[in-house]
């Protein structure tokens, strides 16, 4: 779960990306955003949403400041909570009627002058009522178990993977298809794209540097692929580093640490 408020002067428009190797529902207010999803431009002010997994960074303008909160969903969550695949929503954000809530009930429960902790609260009790009212059943633990191995070592064999947890190579490429939406290589591949640019970003473990940059076959190896997630080079990145996008990957290594048991929640 995140909160993130950051004024801004009313009539600046900045530009930014956003990398989510996750879905989550967010609800922004008081600002004007403009996303650049695989369905085109989408216009978000005051409402909550609905957003898949990144195969690739997520362009974005927005007029004003930052003020967002929301909850990040483990793979195969949506389709747990709402019966949608996380396929369907891959680059893509909806509106929380695609899955038959009516946003207002999350939107809401924001209200001019509510605190950081208040605002986060309501919403984690809006989603634990959901989840009790409904009877959800966990998400997959196979999606679950590979999404922890991607964060461990995204470098892995997906044959040995799979032998590590007794399915074939099959059931794990359909499995995490399903929950992530893409292929188990390109979920790796982007786990480690990640994992380099939250280095460039400067808020890695200091510990992984060295074998962050080992995952690499070479520096042309690391450019092409970080090339293809972020649409420019490393050098680029560090150059126009922008705020917004460091926040969202600050987000995913905080996650990504508390997974693997190296931080406290």
């Amino acid at each position: 779960m995140m909160v993130a408020v950051a004024r801004g002067t009313d009539n600046i428009t900045r530009s930014g990306l956003l990398c989510n190797d996750a879905g989550y529902v967010r609800t922004a207010v008081s600002v004007d955003w403009v996303a650049e999803t695989a369905d085109g431009p989408m216009e978000i002010r005051d409402q909550t949403f609905l957003c898949g997994q990144h195969s690739k960074t997520m362009p974005m303008k927005f007029t004003g400041g930052i003020e967002v909160a929301g909850f990040m969903l483990k793979p195969g969550a949506m389709r747990s909570l709402w019966g949608v695949d996380d396929g369907s929503l891959i680059d893509r954000i909806k509106f929380m009627d695609y899955v038959g809530i009516d946003e207002r009930e999350l939107t809401d429960l924001h209200h001019p002058g509510i605190g950081a902790e208040e605002w986060l609260g309501a919403i984690e009790s809006w989603l634990l009522h959901s989840i009790t009212t409904r009877g959800v059943a966990p998400p997959d633990p196979l999606a679950q178990a590979f999404e922890e191995a991607a964060f461990a070592d995204p470098n892995q064999s997906i044959f040995e993977f799979a032998e590590i947890n007794n399915v074939t190579v099959r059931t794990l490429q359909r499995a995490v298809k399903r929950s992530f939406g893409l292929t188990p290589k390109q979920v790796m591949r982007r786990a480690r794209t990640l994992d380099l640019a939250t280095r460039l970003c400067g808020v890695a473990d200091e510990e992984e540097t060295e074998e962050i940059q080992l995952r690499f076959f070479d520096q042309s190896h690391e450019i092409r692929e970080f090339t293809a997630f972020f649409g420019m080079t490393p050098r680029q990145f560090m150059r126009d580093r922008q705020g917004l996008l460091t926040l969202s990957l600050e987000i995913r290594q905080a996650r990504r640490l508390e997974l693997l048991d190296r931080i406290a929640p």
